[in-house]
């Protein structure tokens, strides 16, 4: 069975559980939960900025920092890196006792602490040989709309809401008070400030 990254390197997942035999993306209800969470989580994450990046640059200057392209550690304590400071992540895992808080709560910290106090991986020290037999060919994962789309398709009757910093997925009533949304007037002019 193949392994295939999808978005970010890093993190791989097996072919036949995200893939129908025509390229497509499965059903969310067809793929193991362990995977869904990753590939929801994976919508949230795409586009956001390397944690060593804005450690360096900061919310006020984040338009400096580099796009992750990386993500390791497990889903809601990953660690997102840009090429640039892959080696400093893989120098803290290797040498520096990264690996013991491994599929820890505080995974990302500990890296993000060690970054911060200034530590970083000798030069020249060797990150990962990545293969990418067709970057172009990348898959990117469908958008939240799009998982949304996917997920209520099957569904009469009742909706489902997907969480994506968490890859929770609920099942939610049409609003809060429990009446119809269809008895809203959208064309109303509200007063503004």
């Amino acid at each position: 069975m193949a392994k295939v990254s999808i978005g970010l390197r890093g993190w791989r997942f097996d072919e036949e559980e995200v893939f129908t035999d025509d390229g497509e993306f499965r059903s969310l209800d067809d793929v193991p939960e362990d995977t869904r969470k990753r590939l929801i989580r994976l919508t949230y994450l795409q586009g956001k900025p390397c944690d060593a990046c804005y450690l360096v640059h900061g919310e006020e200057n984040k338009k400096r920092c580099n796009q992750a392209e990386i993500v390791y550690g497990e889903p809601m304590e990953e660690v997102l890196l840009c090429s640039e400071h892959e080696a400093d992540f893989l120098y803290w895992f290797r040498e520096a006792g990264g690996k013991d808080a491994a599929g820890t709560e505080t995974f990302r910290d500990e890296f993000h602490e060690w970054f911060v106090a200034g530590n970083r991986a000798p030069e020249g020290y060797g990150g990962l040989e990545h293969v990418d037999t067709d970057p172009d060919e990348l898959p990117t994962p469908p958008d939240p709309a799009e998982l949304n789309r996917r997920l209520n398709e099957e569904y009469e009757g009742e909706r489902k809401r997907i969480d994506l910093r968490t890859g929770e997925i609920t099942t939610v009533d049409d609003d809060a008070d429990g009446e119809p949304l269809d008895d809203v007037d959208l064309g109303r002019e509200y007063p503004t400030k």
